[in-house]
């Protein structure tokens, strides 16, 4: 398991980045880095890398999880688009903070 504490740590204060139309509430109080097991093959109860992974205020990631009904329950196709875009502008924050670093 990939695990990274100074990338969960970066979290808090971040803008979110699933901002989830009419649901996002661009909280970054609120904002902790929010895994996605069915992107890594993870299951239920069960937490994935943290690089599959993305910055959520707690309206957008209660909504991923589950623990409240909202668009992308309903149409999985867009579930994954909203994970996969905040996953790939979480990693990009996480590059300009110098938390992730890419050999050259």
């Amino acid at each position: 398991m990939i695990r990274s504490k100074a990338l969960r740590d970066s979290a808090h204060g971040q803008r979110c980045t699933l901002q989830i139309v009419g649901v996002c509430k661009w909280d970054a109080a609120t904002t902790v880095l929010a895994h996605f097991p069915f992107l890594s093959g993870g299951g239920m109860a069960l937490k994935c890398d943290d690089i599959c992974a993305a910055y959520a205020c707690s309206a957008c990631h209660d909504v991923m999880d589950g623990r409240v009904p909202g668009p992308v329950r309903e149409w999985p196709p867009e579930k994954y688009f909203y994970a996969a875009r905040g996953m790939a502008k979480t990693l990009r924050r996480a590059y300009e903070l110098g938390i992730l670093t890419l050999k050259k």
